[in-house]
């Protein structure tokens, strides 16, 4: 799926978080989202994933405009997402965290099924549990299936979260500082993961050189507008971005 995003205003009381801010993402690019703190970054990612719906703007998917659905219909509809701090579920195990996102699909068969544990049930469930060990092994997890989230450092959590995220195939992924209290051995089994994702990603970071190393394409934010966009070479030679966040 493509991204678009046209002219996006956000206001909190007097301040603007986000102001006409215009930038496409085609279908499985990865696309890298810079810029200070307070840029409005993830802000423009809750406005993308429709937890907030902005003042003025359009959110456009495949060229249909999203921007009046909420976030349950765009995450039904293909739309994936992970935290600046990791949400994760914490009196869960890491499997169940993982299989949360599939539950949406329903158990098949409805309560009859679920009362006569009838072989339709369990084959879906079978197929469900697979589809999480699968996502876990992607990550590097798998050995943590059987642990309590809660018993996780901020890294495995972010791991998990991912995970999570692609548990259910998504179409459009959006990533929020997902390296950061990872490990450089973490780091490299992320990248290996983003390199295999089908999907169109659009990645909220502020390690600059891993954005610059898996990115074709770069949007800088600053004080809520957009003020660079290009392949990665263009956006570090700019001198506003050098000016406003590089140096």
């Amino acid at each position: 799926m493509s991204l678009e995003l046209e002219g996006i205003g956000v206001g909190f009381g007097g301040v603007r978080a986000l102001e006409g801010v215009s930038f496409a993402v085609a279908r499985g690019q990865v696309c890298g989202v810079i810029g200070p703190n307070g840029a409005g970054k993830t802000t423009l990612f809750d406005v993308v994933t429709g937890l907030r719906r902005p003042d003025s703007g359009h959110v456009r998917v495949d060229g249909v405009d999203v921007t009046a659905r909420g976030a349950v219909r765009r995450a039904r509809e293909g739309m994936a997402r992970t935290f600046q701090r990791p949400q994760v579920f914490g009196r869960l195990t890491v499997l169940e965290n993982v299989l949360t996102a599939l539950e949406w699909h329903g158990g098949g068969g409805g309560l009859a099924a679920d009362l006569l544990a009838l072989p339709s049930r369990r084959a879906r469930e079978l197929a469900r549990r697979e589809r999480a060990e699968h996502a876990l092994e992607r990550c590097g997890i798998a050995d943590l299936a059987g642990l309590y989230a809660a018993e996780l450092p901020i890294g495995r959590r972010r791991l998990v979260e991912l995970a999570r995220a692609l548990v259910d195939s998504p179409k459009i992924l959006l990533l929020d500082e997902p390296t950061s209290g990872l490990d450089p051995a973490q780091v490299a089994v992320f990248a290996e993961v983003l390199a295999s994702v089908e999907a169109t990603v659009l990645l909220v970071e502020h390690d600059v050189g891993f954005v610059m190393d898996t990115c074709e394409r770069i949007v800088v934010l600053d004080l809520g507008k957009v003020i660079a966009e290009g392949d990665p070479a263009d956006v570090r030679e700019d001198p506003t971005v050098r000016a406003a966040y590089l140096g």
